[in-house]
Order: C-alpha cells, then structure tokens, then sequence
C-alpha cells in the first residue's frame, strides 16, 4: 500500500505579517544633523519596500541624494524564528555593509546596529513614518545623524 502524502510549503506567520506597515512606495525628506565638522545638508529619496518571492523578507530598496552625492542601497529585512528576531541587511553605494537587529512596539520600529541606530514611529494609519537616526561619535556616545519623514504614495 502507497501512502499519498502533501507536503505543504511554509507559509508566513504573524511575525513577517508585521512587516506588512512597510509595504509601498515611498518619498523620504529631511536633513542631516550638523557638525563642528560637516553642515546639515538636504536628503531626498524615493524607497520601495515590497515582499520576496514566499513573503518571508521584505526587499527594500532606496536612490537619491543626499547634499549634492547621489547613492542608495538595498536592505534586506526578514524574521529569524531560531532567535526570534528581525534582522536587517543594509548594502549601500559607497560599498559597505551593515547588520541591524530590529524591534517593534506598536507602531514603533527600532534598528540598532554596532555604529547606527533608527528609531521609526509609524502615524497617519501608516502613511507616515518619522525616523530619528544616530550615530556613535569617535567617544563612544549616541548622537544624533539625520531626521526624516517618509511618506507613502502608493
């Protein structure tokens, strides 16, 4: 006797569901924080978070400018069930690369890397997203790096 058995493929849970608030298309503006050593200057981006092929990590994708120097990058977000934690891979245009584990709170998301971290409050039923990033300074401390606002458009 032959035993027909399914094999289901793994589907997403609520964990990656979570991550639904990113999806679309995205204008992000807003500034750098000024230094003793470098001005604030403009940024202007346009990111788009959409879900890899099985909906278990978000792609993201982000080009524009910030001062006068084009660039972007590509991030790749997803859910570790083992650790159970979000984790983010940031690729930039200038060739590097960057690890953040990621928490959420509501309507507030939060990267934290070894040298960034991001805090991301979600309003306007998730059209909105403000974003207060830092930096470590050359002491070891937490300083403000930029503030934007991204604002979805479809």
């Amino acid at each position: 006797m032959t035993e027909n058995v399914t094999h289901q493929p793994p589907k997403p849970g609520p964990e990656h569901h979570l991550l639904d608030i990113f999806m679309g298309k995205w204008i992000n503006e807003g500034h750098t924080i000024a230094t003793a050593d470098t001005p604030e200057v403009s940024i202007l981006t346009s990111d788009v978070y959409e879900w890899m092929p099985g909906g278990f990590f978000v792609l993201h994708t982000a080009y524009g400018r910030v001062g006068n120097v084009d660039g972007g990058g590509t991030e790749i977000i997803g859910y570790d069930a083992a650790s159970k934690q979000y984790r983010s891979y940031f690729f930039d245009s200038q060739g590097h690369i960057s690890l953040h584990e990621l928490t959420v709170h509501g309507d507030i998301w939060k990267w934290r890397g070894e040298q960034t971290r991001c805090t991301a409050v979600f309003t306007n039923d998730g059209k909105t997203q403000t974003a207060h990033h830092e930096r470590l300074d050359g002491d070891g401390n937490w300083v403000p790096a930029m503030e934007v606002t991204l604002t979805k458009v479809q």
